[in-house]
């Protein structure tokens, strides 16, 4: 079927909103260029720097690193590539500081997600931060009332939402071909290194070790809590369930609530309960998260969508390495990250459609016409980014306590469970890197 006409039929009303509607340029010249500070530009938020770059809409005017070696990388990388040398900044708010700037793009460690989503929204401006939404429910919470309250288009950074072939696979989906739908499931499987045990030490010359800690509990500094391998420590990552987990995530709850809506049915926001077991079963090394994990989500009116992830060894599930898949009573669908695959009830493959995983370029161009047309982008925070971004979070609580867990998503608390709720949040913020109340954003 002709993608336009597809998106123009009534059937596809709920598909054309995740596209983020249109690409009008009624709120910007047709040659504006629109102007950008990208903030934490080592490894992805490099990848994401050129990404943005690489528009000719999209004018670089700063760059905001901590390591000044990274910087001045990326910086001459940004003039060989436009023919001019954006700003380099250490403190992102001397950009919120221009008036005229108008996105912040977020590529930093999960810790400081929160904190300059909240404070670019309170400028004016519009934000384009790397998934998970933040470092624990609340900061997710208050990003998005940030967000709302200053009428801001924020896009997570889960670029499947702009990816072709999952908007086909969503297309399928749609026609009901699978049935009765009562399970989904996400997983992981990867070759991950010991991350080791190295002594405590000092910082790299020239890095502001406190400035990089910014509201995580100050602590010797420690090369593995750092970069590259922070990520697998509570207090500046989310586990790997945070990191990758969440693409495949919500692959499974797009895809699941598209077959759901098939039969009249709705998959609801948040689950009625989660659990979940696992823990460093491989690897003996500084690592905090689980390197093996299970998390199982149950969903009304009765539905299971579950997550599985091993860090340690690189096994296949449905020949994906890394997917979802979604089942009905008349079959099927599995999804990787460049194709989807359609299998009738007894698993003889009926339908295959490929694309590509690297979404980025897509994901970016949505992100800057939903700026122009103040559409909801493809991976809005409020709609779809937070709920993702959640499900790990509470994922991880699960994990950490050891039980079920019910969320109860009017008060944004676990239900009689006060140990699960010191999970919401940290315990204390420091100075002067506080996240605001809800109210004050």
């Amino acid at each position: 079927m002709n993608r336009r006409r597809f998106l123009e039929s009534s059937a596809a009303a709920g598909l054309a909103a995740a596209l983020g509607a249109a690409s009008s340029t009624k709120a910007y010249a047709a040659n504006e260029r629109i102007s950008i500070c990208m903030m934490g530009v080592r490894g992805r938020g490099g990848s994401v720097l050129s990404t943005f770059a690489s528009l000719p809409e999209v004018e670089v005017r700063y760059v905001c690193d901590l390591d000044p070696a990274v910087l001045d990388s990326r910086l001459s990388q940004i003039e060989q590539k436009t023919g001019k040398r954006p700003q380099g900044i250490k403190d992102f708010r001397k950009a919120l500081e221009d008036k005229s700037l108008d996105a912040f793009i977020i590529g930093t460690p999960d810790h400081w997600h929160a904190l300059p989503t909240i404070h670019a929204c309170q400028a004016g401006k519009d934000v384009y931060v790397e998934k998970p939404d933040g470092h624990n429910i609340l900061e997710g919470r208050t990003m998005v009332a940030a967000a709302k309250k200053h009428g801001r288009i924020v896009q997570l950074g889960t670029q499947s939402r702009s990816g072709p072939h999952l908007l086909s696979c969503v297309e399928y989906l749609n026609s009901g071909a699978l049935g009765k739908v009562r399970f989904a499931k996400a997983w992981e499987s990867g070759k991950q290194g010991s991350i080791g045990k190295p002594s405590d030490g000092e910082p790299p010359p020239g890095i502001d070790y406190g400035f990089w800690l910014g509201p995580a509990p100050l602590r010797p500094f420690n090369p593995r809590r750092f970069h590259g391998t922070w990520r697998w420590f509570f207090d500046y990552g989310t586990g790997d369930l945070g990191n990758d987990g969440v693409h495949r995530l919500d692959y499974a709850r797009w895809t699941l609530g598209a077959a759901l809506a098939a039969q009249g049915e709705k998959l609801p926001d948040l689950p009625r309960a989660v659990s979940a077991l696992g823990g460093k079963y491989y690897f003996d090394d500084a690592q905090e998260w689980p390197d093996t994990l299970m998390v199982t989500y149950d969903f009304a009116p009765g539905c299971l969508l579950t997550y599985e992830m091993r860090v340690w060894n690189a096994y296949p599930l449905h020949d994906e390495p890394e997917g979802a898949a979604i089942c009905g009573d008349n079959g099927f669908v599995v999804i990787g990250n460049s194709r989807w695959r359609a299998f009738d009830a007894k698993g003889k493959l009926i339908k295959e459609e490929s694309g590509t995983y690297n979404n980025d370029i897509a994901h970016a161009k949505n992100f800057l016409d939903c700026m122009r047309s103040r559409a909801k982008p493809n991976a809005d925070l409020e709609t779809i980014g937070h709920p993702s971004s959640l499900l790990c979070h509470i994922g991880n609580a699960a994990w950490r306590t050891g039980r079920t867990l019910h969320f109860d998503p009017v008060a944004y608390r676990f239900k009689d469970d006060e140990a699960a709720n010191q999970l919401l949040t940290r315990a204390e913020y420091r100075q002067p890197w506080v996240l605001p109340k809800l109210t004050d954003v």
